[in-house]
């Protein structure tokens, strides 16, 4: 009997899920279900790192919770928890802090970045990525799919995985990351030089598509959506046609047709024509996924019932690995 791979993902439950989250990672989260021992985590403890306002962190993560559940994560199969359900995550990572170094934290790109935007940078900010590898590790995972901004994070994951494991023997896997060939970063409709991201689209309306959006709204972003001055509508590598590019791989991963055929369907059509078949894709995707997900929302008790047992789930699973770690480093347990 061939054991499954274990993969484990995180995600955000800050911001409203958007279709970059959706192609990028819930799409492929649902597609592998059977191929992998999947650990899917909501992670509301990354949250705080940043100043959250406690009534809409709580509705938050109920919504992200509902939402994967409606995109086709299923219990039955895979994992779906959340991350402070199981202390286990806040007590290895205090565990991994008193072995990693603060350069390699300071060092981290995300870091540097999140930190010259504020006045007062919490310790929790800069220990984000060690809470991650917690994360990680706790499950002993053997994949991460991640995006390029968080390879650096899995970097990291692995060396503090392989100095516990010098200091005081093995103990925990060294996890990979993979990253996704296809629509693994979806670009804002508004600026497609920078990935779609939670962030912007609070403050920017028409840089992304909710998954929760109406057609109508859909609609509003994408006749907004940035193209060139061009009319060539092909995939192509060059910065003035970055736009074109982005809808076209919506428009692939949605339809799942080759470069080939879409270029084909859309030889002498216009722009216009481009952004009205990549809205309605959209639409037809997003529709029974809200039909799921306000049938979950009208019984907050049942889908509260689902995340409680997963994180009985996941707390079992945790257990052997934070045991092995308390008692290698010299904890009486």
């Amino acid at each position: 009997m061939t054991t499954r791979k274990i993969v484990f993902s995180g995600i955000q439950p800050t911001g409203d899920f958007h279709i970059g989250n959706y192609i990028g990672a819930v799409k492929r989260w649902v597609a592998e279900q059977d191929l992998y021992d999947n650990i899917f985590c909501i992670v509301d403890l990354h949250a705080i790192t940043l100043y959250q306002d406690p009534n809409v962190l709580r509705g938050k993560i109920r919504q992200a919770a509902a939402v994967l559940l409606a995109c086709g994560i299923d219990p039955q199969k895979s994992l779906l928890f959340v991350q402070s359900h199981v202390p286990a995550h806040a007590e290895l990572a205090w565990i991994l802090n008193c072995v990693t170094p603060i350069g390699w934290l300071e060092r981290m790109t995300q870091y540097k970045d999140k930190s010259a935007k504020l006045e007062s940078v919490s310790t929790g900010l800069l220990d984000y990525p060690v809470l991650m590898a917690a994360d990680i590790l706790l499950y002993q995972a053997d994949c991460v799919p991640v995006g390029e901004d968080q390879k650096q994070h899995i970097e990291l994951t692995r060396d503090v995985a392989q100095r516990f494991n010098t200091l005081y023997g093995e103990t925990f896997v060294l996890p990979e990351g993979t990253i996704p060939k296809v629509g693994a970063r979806i670009m804002g409709f508004d600026d497609p030089t920078v990935k779609m991201s939670k962030s912007i689209a609070s403050d920017q309306k028409h840089h992304a598509v909710g998954l929760l959006d109406s057609p109508d709204q859909v609609w509003a972003v994408l006749k907004r959506a940035t193209t060139d001055s061009g009319k060539e509508i092909v995939f192509s590598n060059e910065p003035g046609k970055a736009g074109v590019n982005n809808l076209l791989t919506v428009y692939q991963v949605l339809t799942g047709q080759t470069q080939t055929e879409i270029e084909k369907h859309f030889q002498g059509k216009l722009y216009g024509q481009l952004k009205r078949e990549v809205a309605d894709v959209i639409i037809e995707t997003l529709k029974p996924i809200q039909e799921r997900y306000n049938a979950l929302m009208q019984d907050p008790n049942a889908l509260d019932g689902i995340l409680q047992r997963a994180a009985e789930q996941a707390a079992t699973r945790a257990a052997p690995t934070l045991r092995k770690a308390k008692l290698n480093v010299g904890f009486v347990v």
